[in-house]
C-alpha cells in the first residue's frame, strides 16, 4: 500500500499529460509509474497529486493475500469498516468519519453506488479481478458531484498491455469449506491500422460460512436466534479492452458482472436469502484534437440488483439503474497552468417490490479545475454546480495552496464543500422512508505535512469536517430525518520505510466523530466509528521464501448514536507465506487472526476467528 501526502504544492506541476503523446496520455493509471487520476480526474504523478490519498496495487494485493475488500481496505488511513457477520454479508466502508454512503465509488471511471441504498455492495466485488484501488480521503463533490463528502475510492479492474496472450490462474481452499478459482488471459495485436489489448477474467468462491448473527428478538441485531452457518457463493467476470487509432485517438471499453448468493439469519419479513448483481459497463474515446487540448467522452452503465427470499419464498427486489454520460476537456493554458471544463449527466431509475412513490430522478453537472504553479507556491481551485432534478442546485467548491519548504519537505492547506442527496431507500422505503428528507451538506478544512528521509517516506494530515442536515435516524417518528449536524476532527500519519530488508508499512489514525444536534446524543460519538485505528505491515523476501504479517488495532466504537451499545476494541494478527516455484508458480498460505480473536464492528454480528487460506497462483 503507497499512501500518498496531501501536497497541492506538487499537484500543479508541468502539463503532464498534455505535454506528451495521447499514446501514452491514454494508459490507464495501472500501466504509469506512478500515476493517480481519481483526486484531480485525470492522470497526475502519484508525488505531485494534491490530495490525501492511497494506493493499493496488484502486487500488493497479491503479496498480502487479500482476500476481499475488507481486506484491500482495512486499516488504511481514515478507513474504518463494519461487517453484519463473515464473507458476502453486508459490508460497510466509511472515510474520515462519516457515513458508508458519504463515499463515492467509481469502477474504471463509472459511478458504481446504488440509488436505493445509497453504499456499495463491497461484499460482493471480487478482488481477482481487481488491479488497483485509489482512495482519496476528503471531499471531492466539485468534480464528482453528490455522495463524495467523506471522498471517493475508484476501483481499476486489470487492463492487459500488449503483446502475446498470458494466461493466468489461481486455485484455493481453506477453513469453513472455502473454494475459490479463477482463470484469465490477456494480450494484444499491432497492426498497420492501430494498435489494440484486451483482458478478461472469470471466478468464483464457495464457503459454508459461520453463524453470521447471534441476535436476539426484539432487542438487536437480525432479531432472531438461528445458530446455523450461513454461506456464500459468488461467481464474477471482467473484460477490459481498447483499439489505439493514432497517438491522438483511441477508445477504451470495460465490463465487471458479479452475482452473489447469500444465506443470512432472518425471518417472514426481512428474508434468509438473498440474491444479487453488481455490474457495470463503460466505453469511453479518448482524443487530442490540438497539442494543447485533450477531450474525452464517455458512456456507461452500472446495475445494483437483489432478489430477498425467506425459505425459497420470494418477498421482494430492490434493482436500481444509473446511466451516465461525460464529457471532459483538459487544456494546456501554458507551462505549468492547466485548466479542465466537465459535463457529467446521470439518471437513476430504480425498478422495486413493494414499488416506490418515486422510481427515477436525473442530475446535470458543470465543472471546472485550474492547476497552476508560481515558484514554490501551487494552487488547485476547482468549482462545480450540480442541477438535481428532485432537489434542485448544489454548488460546490474546493480550493487548495501548498508551498515546498525544500526538497524532501512540504506544507499544504486546502478547504472543500460537499453534498449528497438522499437514496431512494432514505425517502420512500415502506413504513421507513421519510419523503421530506433534505440533501446533507459539508465543509471541510484540512492541513498536511509531508517528507522524505532515506529510509523511506511519511506524511501528516489534520482536518475538520462539519456536515449540516444530516441523515439519522429519528427515534421519536421512527423514521430518518434531517435531525442532526456533526464535528468531525481527525488526524492520520502514515509512514513507511526498508529496514534489514524488511519492507515496513504503517498507519495511524486518531478520530473524533461527535453528534452537534443539540439534542439528547449532542456530544455523542457518531455510530460505528472508531477513534483509533493503527495498521502495520511487514514483508521480506527471502528468494524463492516470502513471508509476511499485518497487524491491525481498533479502538471502541458504538453501535448507535446514544451511545448505549459499546464496541469494544480489538487486535488483529495476520501471518502469510510464499514459496515460488518459478517466476510463475507460487503457493501462497495466509493465516488470518492468529490470536483467535472475538470481536464485532457491528452489534450482534460474528466476525471470523482464526483461518487459513491456500492459494495455488500462476501468472507468467
Amino acid at each position: 500500500m503507497k499512501t500518498l501526502p496531501f501536497r497541492p504544492a506538487a499537484a500543479l506541476s508541468p502539463m503532464l499529460l498534455l505535454s506528451c503523446p495521447l499514446s501514452a496520455a491514454v494508459q490507464d493509471v495501472t500501466s504509469l509509474d506512478p500515476v493517480v487520476v481519481t483526486a484531480a480526474r485525470t492522470a497526475v504523478s502519484a508525488a505531485q497529486t494534491p490530495a490525501s490519498v492511497s494506493i493499493v496495487s496488484r502486487a500488493e494485493i497479491e503479496r498480502r493475500q487479500s482476500r476481499s475488500m475488507t481486506d484491500v481496505l482495512r486499516g488504511l488511513p481514515g478507513v474504518a469498516i463494519s461487517s453484519n457477520g463473515g464473507p458476502g454479508q453486508v459490508t460497510g466502508v466509511s472515510l474520515r468519519g462519516t457515513p458508508s454512503d458519504h463515499v463515492l465509488v467509481l469502477i474504471d471511471g463509472v459511478r458504481a453506488n446504488s440509488a436505493t441504498v445509497g453504499g456499495m455492495r463491497w461484499q460482493d466485488l471480487p478482488v481477482e479481478q481487481i488491479e488497483r484501488v485509489e482512495v482519496v480521503r476528503g471531499p471531492r463533490s466539485s468534480l464528482y458531484g453528490s455522495e463524495a463528502i467523506g471522498g471517493v475510492i475508484q476501483i481499476f479492474t486489470r487492463k492487459g498491455q500488449g503483446g502475446p496472450l498470458r494466461p493466468r490462474f489461481t486455485a484455493g481452499a481453506g477453513s469453513d469449506q472455502t473454494v475459490s478459482g479463477s482463470l484469465g488471459a490477456s494480450g494484444g495485436v499491432a497492426t498497420e491500422a492501430g494498435e489494440g489489448w484486451f483482458d478478461a477474467g472469470i471466478g468464483f468462491e464457495r464457503t459454508d460460512g459461520f453463524n453470521a448473527c447471534r441476535g436476539e428478538p426484539f432487542v438487536g441485531g437480525c432479531f432472531v436466534d438461528q445458530p446455523d452457518k450461513d454461506g456464500y457463493d459468488n461467481g464474477n467476470g471482467s473484460v477490459r479492452a481498447g483499439w489505439r487509432f493514432s497517438e491522438r485517438l483511441a477508445v477504451d471499453f470495460n465490463f465487471l458482472r458479479s452475482e452473489g448468493q447469500l444465506e443470512y439469519d432472518g425471518s417472514s419479513f426481512a428474508g434468509d436469502e438473498s440474491r444479487s448483481v453488481v455490474q457495470v459497463l463503460g466505453v469511453k474515446l479518448d482524443a487530442s484534437p490540438l497539442d494543447a487540448w485533450r477531450t474525452t467522452l464517455s458512456a456507461s452503465r452500472s446495475r445494483d440488483e437483489s432478489e430477498f427470499f425467506f425459505d425459497d419464498r420470494f418477498l421482494n427486489r430492490f434493482d436500481s439503474r444509473r446511466d451516465q454520460l461525460g464529457w471532459l476537456n483538459d487544456f494546456e493554458l501554458a507551462p505549468s497552468h492547466r485548466l479542465m471544463l466537465g459535463v457529467d449527466y446521470y439518471r437513476d431509475e430504480i425498478d422495486t417490490v413493494p414499488v416506490y412513490a418515486r422510481t427515477s430522478r436525473d442530475n446535470t453537472g458543470v465543472f471546472g479545475q485550474y492547476l497552476g504553479r508560481l515558484g514554490r507556491h501551487d494552487l488547485q481551485a476547482s468549482l462545480r454546480h450540480d442541477d438535481n432534478q428532485q432537489f434542485g442546485g448544489h454548488t460546490t467548491g474546493d480550493l487548495a495552496w501548498g508551498y515546498h519548504l525544500g526538497d524532501t519537505l512540504s506544507l499544504s492547506a486546502s478547504y472543500g464543500t460537499a453534498f449528497k442527496a438522499p437514496s431512494f431507500n432514505e425517502l420512500y422505503f415502506p413504513g421507513f422512508g421519510n419523503p421530506g428528507l433534505a440533501p446533507e451538506s459539508s465543509s471541510s478544512i484540512e492541513l498536511g505535512l509531508s517528507g522524505v528521509q532515506p529510509l523511506g517516506g511519511w506524511s501528516l494530515n489534520v482536518y475538520q469536517t462539519e456536515i449540516d442536515d444530516l441523515i439519522a435516524f429519528d427515534a421519536a417518528s421512527m423514521m430518518p430525518a434531517n435531525i442532526a449536524e456533526a464535528r468531525i476532527r481527525g488526524v492520520e500519519l502514515r509512514a513507511d520505510a526498508v529496514i534489514a530488508d524488511w519492507l515496513l508499512d504503517a498507519s495511524m489514525t486518531l478520530l473524533d466523530p461527535r453528534d452537534r444536534s443539540g439534542g439528547a446524543n449532542d456530544g455523542n460519538l457518531l455510530a460505528r466509528q472508531p477513534e483509533q485505528t493503527f495498521r502495520v505491515d511487514a514483508d521480506r523476501d527471502l528468494g524463492r521464501f516470502s513471508v509476511g504479517g499485518t497487524l491491525f488495532v481498533s479502538g471502541r466504537r458504538y453501535d448507535d448514536l446514544a451511545n448505549n451499545v459499546r464496541l469494544d476494541g480489538f487486535s488483529l494478527l495476520d501471518l502469510r507465506a510464499e514459496y515460488a516455484f518459478s517466476r510463475s508458480l507460487r503457493l501462497q498460505a495466509r493465516l488470518s487472526n492468529v490470536l483467535d480473536e472475538d470481536y464485532e464492528t457491528a452489534a450482534f454480528y460474528n466476525q471470523a476467528g482464526r483461518s487459513v487460506l491456500v492459494t495455488l497462483r500462476y501468472a507468467p
